[in-house]
């Protein structure tokens, strides 16, 4: 048995239930049950369906994200997530680098290096070296002044938790902010690159070993062997490419408003709802969040 669920932003919600109802009878499903009205709504399949990525595509045209899945164990005891455009809606490296004066230069890299385009150390080792002299007061400017939380994080890590699950905030980003939004958010333990402090000053060096691709997916291997958990009973949510292997091992691996190379090789993409969609695609209603944001 599968799983068929359609999804919009809730800041816009935009799921036509005329739509959701001519899908379901086009691919045979179960009667809809809608989570959130015109947010969110599923319905049963027998099977995937054979054009499911061709109707992926012409919905995304009208803002719906589409989700099809195996019904069983969709809920999930375990959420592993990245920070960086994921958790929050910035790159704190570039807002650092802007802070320094060569924010369009480090945007550019860090762009690439998500992208897949560069390896991820190499190109954390010379946007760092950028920063060299940067005071480290500035990285509370910029948690106060620049970081914003994306939208549906605190409800998605409540209500995980409020059954029971854990959380970890696993970035290729630095301590200074993980631990900041870790606690905001309300996640269970975070782990992230330490930026080397000296005299009150950036030293322009990063602590070694840098946690890139591989250490995220020890982090999910650890963590959920610690808890006596399958890899099965993950979710595990990233926009980069980083995040590629970390999503592969999870039982559900999200690209959320990833890049276009990491989203091709993801099978749950969400593109335009926030992240209450990671609770929605696990059968949870509206009216079961824990909290809202």
């Amino acid at each position: 048995m599968y799983i068929a669920t359609l999804l919009s932003n809730p800041a816009k919600p935009g799921l036509d239930p005329a739509m959701a109802e001519a899908l379901r009878n086009a691919w045979g499903g179960g009667d809809l049950q809608w989570l959130a009205p015109d947010v969110a709504a599923e319905f049963t399949l027998a099977e995937v369906p054979g054009n499911r990525w061709e109707t992926w595509e012409s919905l995304q045209s009208m803002g719906i994200d589409l989700v099809v899945q195996p019904a069983k164990g969709r809920r999930r005891k375990m959420l592993i997530a990245d920070m960086d455009s994921t958790m929050i809606e910035q790159e704190c490296i570039d807002e650092l680098a802007d802070e320094a004066g060569v924010g369009a230069y480090v945007a550019d890299i860090t762009a690439r290096a998500m992208n897949g385009e560069l390896d991820f150390e190499e190109a954390l080792v010379e946007r760092v070296g950028l920063l060299k002299g940067l005071d480290a007061e500035v990285i509370i400017k910029v948690l106060e002044t620049r970081i914003t939380f994306m939208p549906g994080g605190a409800a998605l890590v409540a209500t995980m938790k409020a059954a029971g699950g854990y959380a970890a905030l696993v970035s290729g980003g630095f301590t200074a902010f993980t631990s900041r939004v870790a606690e905001s958010l309300g996640f269970d333990e975070n782990r992230a690159n330490t930026l080397i402090v000296e005299g009150g000053k950036l030293t322009g060096r990063v602590g070694l070993p840098i946690l890139g691709s591989d250490a995220k997916v020890a982090a999910l291997r650890e963590i959920s062997a610690r808890l006596g958990l399958r890899h099965a009973d993950v979710m595990a949510v990233g926009d980069g490419a980083n995040d590629l292997d970390m999503l592969g091992l999870a039982g559900a691996g999200v690209a959320l408003h990833a890049k276009p190379s990491v989203a091709a090789r993801c099978d749950i993409r969400i593109n335009h709802g926030d992240l209450t969609a990671l609770l929605y695609i696990q059968g949870y209603s509206r009216d079961e969040f824990a909290l809202t944001d």
